[in-house]
């Protein structure tokens, strides 16, 4: 059995814990992800289908992605701090950021995406596969 994931935001008001392992690890380079990491990249560990156990009340707000994807971004309404992503048309599917990990070093991206939007001073690890936007599922 795999030691779940937990993490939260800075302040400590919102808690998670996820039983299973992520579906996916990766960088994102898209506009979407850039505006809200504020570089050049925002890095997501995706689970889907996983146990998630969320304590204290996230702020919620909407966007739409590049390629169309309508994404609500949970963020803590005390700090400030970003905390996970869900999907409404994919309710089983839970991303949350190496950041808000209690762990980060758990993190360990396996591709890259959105590379059509990155730039030449986000240096990320060039042994990952690379798509220019999103992988083929």
């Amino acid at each position: 059995m795999s030691i779940p994931y937990a993490g939260g935001c800075a302040c400590g008001a919102i808690r998670y814990t996820i039983a299973g392992e992520p579906a996916v690890m990766v960088d994102c380079q898209c506009r979407q992800c850039q505006r809200g990491s504020g570089t050049g990249h925002q890095s997501h560990l995706t689970f889907v289908a996983a146990e998630v156990d969320i304590q204290g009340k996230a702020s919620v707000w909407q966007t739409v992605g590049d390629g169309g994807t309508v994404k609500q971004r949970g963020f803590c309404p005390t700090c400030g701090s970003s905390v996970y992503m869900t999907f409404p048309a994919m309710p089983d599917v839970f991303i949350v950021t190496p950041a808000s990990l209690d762990d980060p070093g758990r993190y360990a991206p396996q591709l890259t995406s959105w590379t059509a939007a990155g730039y030449a001073w986000d240096h990320l690890d060039p042994a990952l596969p690379k798509f220019e936007r999103m992988p083929p599922a």
